[in-house]
């Protein structure tokens, strides 16, 4: 069963996600069908016209299967059935299908690192069966066994190794509730493949994998020392044939896949991207990158370098479910994202981080390649403070209290000004309070006016599909300043000093991110795209 082929504003395009705008969707926080509080298919399925309108080519959906709901839904329990908290399969299905018929794509989310410890597999693990083998257990050191079997720690935390009842320890890199797989046993691999088909099957268009770079682990689990190469489970060699065995899943049906892998080293990153593994990768060096010209200019050349090898697109992104969101990091004196500086009380001057956010908006939709947008960004939803009695996230328990966690990031959305609960839905307290004022941001009140962030996301993502893939060229500028061309259609100037720039030669101004000055020049932190 083959994927259809989409026409959308007359366009056939089997390469659509080559320049796509991809809409991330995290379900328990978009809308409340149901009015208990939590977000859910059925809410997705009441706005899809929005979506629709908003523009984007496709919806990348967070875990929306049977999970215990320990990581927001990347403990996975059961990849075939949905979390009863968001409705049921068939309605996965309706949504895939109601999607599609207005010309957008869906894309799972897929963590291969590891499942729920509610998996049957652990299940069954935990009581002593053969399913150990699907697991990384090991008996502790010390002279009873009381120390765990390596120093790895986990990315939230603390150790990444806990101890049964009967002695034997075993590995999670994540939260305890998130047993590592071994992906050198067969079943694991096939378990996986098998997935993919089952959700290709049901009409997705794609697949984002988690944590791509980390399943493959060096079956000895030695310490992790300052300059072990390899890295005992960072992007090992390993991986690229279990990536390779996927993509000829995927071509099966037509599917995508973006893989979500942090690392350093642009050369080991872009071979995730040859032509027979991933289609595309999260650019996380342009997300987490400061407001400087220099270093974005630093940052988009880089990726489009590392690209360039394998014939990839690149992709952009300034924020997504795990990272403070744009308008409040941009207000910050540190403009930059880190995982390791975050701390509650950081001041941040929304005003000029709202400004920032959208030029920022511009010169992410004008760069080449595809462009994902976590929801509320296209609102300007800002970074909320949640009481510290309804955090949720499990990095801010495992950090001692000292991290405010992910969930700041995740507030339900407000869609309209004057209903309960902003909108979000009609009877119950969401499930992370929504702070006050969240209802200035409702998308009622910006829909109609033509100056508010959501005007500028429309009027954007339609514009950015005359731009094909035509190629970037630096235009010679001021310092801090960036100006390109992509192909003849457009010219995107974007001004980070404190001096207002002139603009090139241009038949007609397309969009501006802010007003122009007195003498029609570019002040500080606006952006516009050009007719050149």
């Amino acid at each position: 069963m083959g994927q259809p082929t989409h026409a959308r504003n007359g366009r056939t395009d089997d390469a659509w996600w080559r320049s796509a705008a991809i809409y991330q969707v995290y379900v328990r926080s978009f809308a409340d069908g149901d009015g208990d509080g939590t977000g859910d298919l059925a809410g997705v399925r009441s706005r899809l016209p929005y979506l629709a309108e908003l523009g984007v080519d496709a919806l990348w959906f967070t875990p929306w299967y049977l999970s215990p709901m320990k990581d927001g839904g990347y403990d996975v329990a059961d990849y075939r059935a949905i979390d009863p908290a968001f409705g049921t399969l068939a309605e996965a299905e309706k949504l895939i299908a109601e999607a599609r018929e207005l010309g957008i794509r869906t894309i799972v989310d897929i963590v291969p690192n590891h499942v729920s410890d509610q998996h049957p597999w652990f299940r069954a693990a935990r009581a002593g069966g053969p399913e150990r083998e699907l697991f990384h257990f090991r008996p502790g050191r010390g002279e009873h066994g009381e120390l765990p079997p390596n120093n790895w720690t986990s990315e939230f935390g603390g150790p990444a190794w806990t101890r049964l009842p009967d002695g034997t320890w075993y590995l999670h890199l994540f939260a305890p509730e998130q047993p590592d797989l071994n992906w050198a046993h067969p079943a694991v691999r096939q378990e996986h493949e098998d997935i993919l088909r089952f959700w290709f099957e049901r009409g997705v268009a794609g697949v984002r994998i988690d944590s791509a770079a980390l399943p493959a682990k060096d079956p000895r689990l030695p310490d992790l020392t300052a300059g072990r190469d390899p890295h005992p489970y960072l992007d090992r060699d390993e991986l690229h044939d279990i990536y390779r065995s996927w993509r000829r899943v995927a071509d099966e049906y037509g599917g995508v896949f973006v893989g979500e892998v942090w690392l350093p080293d642009s050369e080991r990153f872009a071979r995730y991207l040859r032509p027979d593994e991933l289609h595309t990768a999260f650019n996380f060096a342009f997300m987490t990158c400061p407001w400087d010209a220099a270093r974005l200019r630093a940052a988009i050349d880089d990726t489009l370098a590392e690209h360039a090898p394998v014939g990839a697109p690149a992709t952009w992104v300034l924020c997504n479910h795990d990272v403070t969101r744009t308008v409040t990091r941009y207000g910050r004196a540190d403009t930059g994202f880190d995982f390791a500086t975050k701390a509650f009380g950081t001041p941040t001057d929304l005003a000029l981080g709202t400004r920032r956010a959208r030029a920022a908006a511009l010169l992410s939709l004008a760069l080449p390649g595809a462009v994902y947008l976590y929801q509320g960004e296209e609102l300007g939803l800002p970074e909320a403070d949640i009481p510290v009695d309804r955090i949720q996230d499990p990095m801010h328990f495992r950090s001692g209290g000292t991290d405010p966690g992910r969930d700041g990031c995740r507030v339900p959305l407000p869609w309209t000004a004057g209903a309960p609960h902003a909108g979000f839905g009609s009877r119950e307290e969401p499930w992370l309070p929504q702070p006050a004022g969240w209802a200035e941001y409702a998308v009622d009140r910006q829909a109609d006016d033509p100056d508010s962030m959501l005007s500028l996301y429309r009027r954007a993502i339609r514009l950015r599909r005359a731009f094909g893939d035509a190629p970037l060229t630096w235009l010679p500028d001021a310092a801090g300043v960036l100006a390109f061309t992509r192909g003849t259609a457009v010219t995107c100037v974007v001004n980070l000093s404190a001096t207002p720039a002139a603009l090139p030669a241009h038949c007609e101004l397309l969009l501006a991110s802010g007003p122009l000055d007195d003498d029609g020049r570019l002040p500080q932190d606006t952006a516009v795209w050009l007719r050149a």
